[in-house]
Order: structure tokens, then sequence, then C-alpha cells
């Protein structure tokens, strides 16, 4: 396979970068140069061992300790469903550690299949619930079995120094967080990087209630299927028979015929899905934010500005612990990468986005080795920022000792007549009217330029021109700018609409048009009219009344510069990335063909219903 096709999907499993057969590597990577199995081979010493939980469940470990035996090394550990392997005494993998340098660091590495998966024993659940109350040995979580390991760590392997760092990235950043919950007294550092948090408001499957088809469809058909065995493993990417990924997913039709052609009652993610259309308990349970609270490791998240599956996460999780456990030595790393990017090249460029420096490798030397350097090995990092983050346009990293910075002062754009942005109150309140569309899923506007069957990981920075062609999709331009203009953190939409059905999705994207013409995506995501008031209890637009909607983007940091313009696109759909709404009231999950209806949508500005984006705006500081 080729690194674009599929490579969403795949760069989920990046948990798995001690796995046999890496996902292909693009050119521009090869640099970024991992210890091989040669090094490893002739450096570490190899134990496969099946270590008991307290409910008597095994699970695979692979422990790799230095053959130096002179001195004691810190444990450094990985939990994750996509693979421990490779399989078999004298077997290596390719890399170990969440980073280059790691391998000549000297730790103990720790690899293991979480319970049900691969080589462990028990049954797998989907972003296991944490049980906050534990009343005996079977009431186990994946809190519970990372203690459990770190326990049998402790006592059964050699030349340790008492100290163990966690790590993982996606589904393993998962793992990460949950870990760090009534964590053992010997975890003391942790790194959930990309972690998903929440399935349903904004990680991997969801974004505000609607379905992200393209990479749960792709994912689920990989790495959520139940085999034969006891355990589930992930096979090879699903073969489409095309790489029209639009026209593939229009002529599956329905949500529920994914069901009834492909899944066949065969992934158990995905049918939980299919049964839990709300914000139910169901979702609920599987939120990990609400129980980061009185975190005693040290944390460094790491999230990725285009990063599309768990930028969310990253976010949240900083902020959920900010919040829940002030105490906790508590930072973040947003870096200009896509999903997993610091990991595997040097974040150089994001498709036709260069950055003028290598990104990843200051993340691994500045940050990242010197966080677990300093905590698991005793000297400490002293003082440190709260957060380093990468400042695209400008091409810089900067530090902050919060995110989003209390720097900011909040600025209101307004959505104006004749197509325009405008920047102030009262002339914005003078644009008074609205722009309508015809918003038909039988043809979806696409959400990039290009077919493709999966959520491509560099797609956000791909020029964006291809849309402002569309009689469905609404722009709004604003002048060329005579200063640079920098933004940071959340960008909050406010927007009035009425639409001619029952529900709709509404689409925005900030983009910064280059004086090239090059449309470069600051952020998008959309909005599902019907969560408008709750998610758990979806409300029915009533058609033609005006209506309010209110949601929030991920943060961003982006610097506008002189001679560049923001555009602003409003649009109904986001096709494949985001499923279809049919625009009628119904359970998307089992809508039929005949719930699919054209409608009639339309975004107000003015007086009384001043459709806008709301930004936090950042004093300009000069490049050296």
């Amino acid at each position: 396979m080729t690194f674009s096709r599929g490579c969403a999907t795949l760069l989920l499993a990046l948990t798995a970068l001690v796995a046999a057969n890496p996902v292909a590597t693009p050119a521009a990577a090869q640099s970024f140069a991992w210890p091989d199995t040669t090094y490893l081979r002739t450096h570490y010493a190899k134990r496969e061992v099946m270590i008991p939980m307290r409910d008597g469940v095994k699970l695979f470990t692979a422990i790799y300790t230095p053959r130096d035996s002179a001195t004691s090394h810190p444990i450094l550990l990985t939990r994750t469903p996509y693979s421990a392997g490779p399989y078999g005494d004298g077997r290596y993998p390719r890399y170990l550690g969440p980073g280059p340098r790691f391998a000549s660091l000297g730790y103990i590495f720790v690899t293991q299949d979480v319970r049900g998966r691969y080589r462990s024993e028990g049954r797998f659940e989907h972003m296991t619930p944490h049980k906050a109350v534990k009343r005996g040995a079977r009431d186990v979580d994946e809190s519970s079995d990372t203690y459990d390991t770190i326990e049998w760590l402790l006592r059964n392997t050699s030349h340790h120094n008492g100290r163990v760092g966690l790590w993982g990235i996606s589904y393993g950043g998962f793992f990460t967080a949950a870990g760090m919950i009534d964590a053992h007294p010997a975890l003391k550092a942790a790194s959930p990087q990309a972690p998903q948090t929440d399935w349903f408001l904004g990680d991997d499957t969801h974004h505000n209630g609607a379905f992200f088809l393209t990479s749960t469809f792709n994912f689920m058909l990989m790495c959520g299927m139940r085999g034969e065995g006891t355990s589930m493993s992930c096979g090879r990417p699903f073969d489409f028979g095309t790489d029209d990924g639009y026209r593939f997913f229009l002529e599956m039709g329905p949500l529920a015929n994914a069901e009834r052609k492909y899944f066949k009652g065969k992934s158990p993610g995905w049918s939980d899905m299919m049964r839990h259309g709300t914000y139910d308990s169901f979702w609920k349970a599987r939120n990990i934010l609400a129980h980061v609270k009185q975190v005693k490791p040290a944390v460094l998240t790491v999230g990725g500005l285009y990063d599309a599956n768990n930028y969310y996460g990253a976010l949240r999780l900083y902020q959920a612990i900010e919040k829940q456990s002030a105490s906790t030595d508590n930072a973040i790393v947003i870096g200009p990468w896509y999903h997993g990017q610091w990991a595997r090249d040097s974040g150089s460029a994001v498709g036709e986005l260069t950055f003028g420096s290598r990104t990843a490798e200051t993340y691994q030397d500045e940050m990242l080795v010197p966080f677990f350097e300093g905590h698991l090995k005793g000297s400490g990092m002293g003082k440190h920022p709260k957060a380093w983050v990468f400042e695209t346009g400008s091409n810089r990293w900067r530090t902050f000792d919060q995110w989003p910075p209390k720097e900011g002062s909040g600025r209101s754009i307004y959505l104006g007549a004749a197509h325009t942005l405008q920047g102030d109150s009262a002339q914005g309140a003078k644009s008074t009217g609205f722009e309508e569309w015809v918003s038909d899923p039988a043809r979806p506007v696409p959400f990039a330029g290009a077919n493709s069957t999966d959520m491509d990981p560099d797609y956000m920075a791909k020029d964006q021109r291809f849309g402002g062609s569309r009689a469905d999709v609404v722009s709004y331009r604003g002048e060329v700018l005579t200063e640079d203009l920098t933004i940071a953190g959340p960008i909050k939409p406010t927007l009035y609409v009425s639409t001619s059905g029952t529900d709709g999705d509404w689409v925005v994207k900030v983009i910064d048009v280059h004086p090239n013409g090059f449309e470069e995506l600051v952020r998008g995501d959309v909005v599902r009219a019907k969560f408008r008031k709750s998610f758990a209890r979806p409300e029915p637009l009533r058609p033609g009344e005006v209506t309010r909607l209110d949601f929030e983007m991920p943060d961003v940091f982006h610097t506008f510069k002189r001679g560049h313009r923001m555009l602003v696109q409003v649009q109904g759909s986001w096709f494949p990335l985001v499923d279809r709404n049919p625009q009628t009231f119904v359970d998307i999950y089992k809508a039929k063909p005949s719930d699919f209806k054209k409608a009639s949508q339309r975004v107000y500005r003015g007086a009384g219903r001043a459709s806008r984006i709301e930004v936090q705006v950042l004093a300009p500081v000069p490049v050296p």
C-alpha cells in the first residue's frame, strides 16, 4: 500500500511503534534516524512474559532490558491495542520508545498488549469505562491493569531504579491517560500523545455529535473486527476496489447499509456506535476526562495542530488536569503535525505547508527527552513552561505560562454583506440579510479537492480553493491585511441559521488566503443542529425558524501575515469525512434512503442575527 492510502487509519496505530512491520514511511521521514534491529539486539536483552492481573487475566508483555547491568535504569512502559510484537524469542522490533534517542539513553522498555488484544487474555472493550470505586478483584479497568503491571515489573525486573514512565500515541494515549488515574506510586511521568478522550464530542469518531465516516469506517474494518479467537487484532486495510471514496460512500447509502454490507455483526465497536446515536450513559461512561483528578505523575500531553483524529483529546486532557488536579506538574506541547507525525518524521512539512525547521526533532530533543530524563533519572526538570506551542504562519516555537495564553484579547469577526468579513460590531450590525443555498444529500460538499477513501493525514494542509466554486458553499472574504494578525486558542462560531428541513449540519472553515491564491485551512469543524441544546436530548429544527448555533473549534495558533486575507466559509456538508445528514429529524444510524431530503439552508447576518466567529488576538511579536 502507499503512504496516503489508508494512512490515516494506520496512524491510529502509532502506539505500535514496536511492530514487526510498521507502516510505510515517506521519503521525507527517512532522516528521522531510529535505531535498527541490529542496534537493539546488541544493546538489549528481550524476554516475553504473561503478567497476571488482579482478576487472574494474563497480559502479554515484552521486556527489553539494557545489557549494561552496571547501573540501574528507569522503566518506560507503553500499553497498546496494536500489537506488542514481533513475537518470539530473539525477534526484535525496528525501534523502541517514544523517540529515536531513547534507545541510547538507558531505559528498560516494556510493551504490553492490553486485555483482549493480540496475545493477551480477557475481553477487549473500546474506550474501557473507568471504575472510580473498585469493590474487589473483579472490578478492573485500564487504571488497575496499569497498576498491576507496574507492581509486577518492579518485583520481577532486575536493574531498575524504581521509577516508571508511561507513554502512548492515539489509542495508546487513552491507555496512558487511564494509567495516570489512581496511579502506582512508582509512576513518576506520563506522556499521553494525541489521546482519545471522548468519542462522541470531539475525538476520532464524532465531532459535536456528527459522525466521522471515513476514519471510523476504515478503523473499525481494520482494527475493530472480532476474529475466530478470544482476542482481537488488526488486519489488512479494507479493499475499496476504487480510489474514489466520495463515490464509494455515496453509493453505500445510509449508514445502516455499512452493517449489512461490510460489518455483518463482527465489529462490536461499530455495532455499539450504531446503537448509541446520542450522548447517553454509554458514551458518558467512556469519557476519561471526568476521572483525571489528583493525578500524581508529571504529565506532558502532546497534540498536533493538523491532527484531524485526536487534537481535541490533547487539548481537553490538558485542560481537565489543569481544572481537576491543580497540583500536578502538567504541561502541553502543540506542534505543526498531523496524527502522530512527531514520532515518525522530522516535522518539517505537512502536505504543501513547510515550517522552516525540523519541528519534531526540536520537540524530541528539547521537550520530550528532558521530560522523561528529568523525572525518571532523579534530576528533575526544574522550571519549564506550561505550554510549548508552534505558531504557524510565522513558523516558530513559543512558550507560555498557560494555554490559551492570558495575553489574548477577544475579537468578533462578523459575516457581512456582499460576502465580506467585518471587523467591528457596528458595521456588522448594519449588514442585515442572509445567504441561502440548497444542501443536497445526493451531492454533498467534499472535504478535499481530490478523491480519497480515507481521512488523509495531510488533508488539513491541502489547498481549499476547490470549495469556493460551489453554489452550496458560502464564502466571506476579509480585506487584505496591512499588518500581521495573530490568533491563539479556540475559534468560537456563532451562527444564526434556518432550514426548510428539521435537522442539518453547518460546517465552518477559517482559511488563510495567501497572496498567490493558495487557501490554507487554519481550522474547520462541524456542528449537528439537533444537538444545539443537548447532546443527550436532540431536538428537531422548526422549518423556517431562525435558530442560534454556538460551538467551539479546537485551538489554533496562527499568524495571518500582512498581505494575506482571512476567508470564512459556511456549508451544509463535509463528505465523506462526515456522514450525510438526512436533514430530517431521525436516528441517522437507522435512516432509510427516503429520509434524505434536499433543504434550503440560510445563514443570517446583521442586527439581532449577527453571525460571527470569536477569536483571541495576540499582540504582534517580531520574528527574530
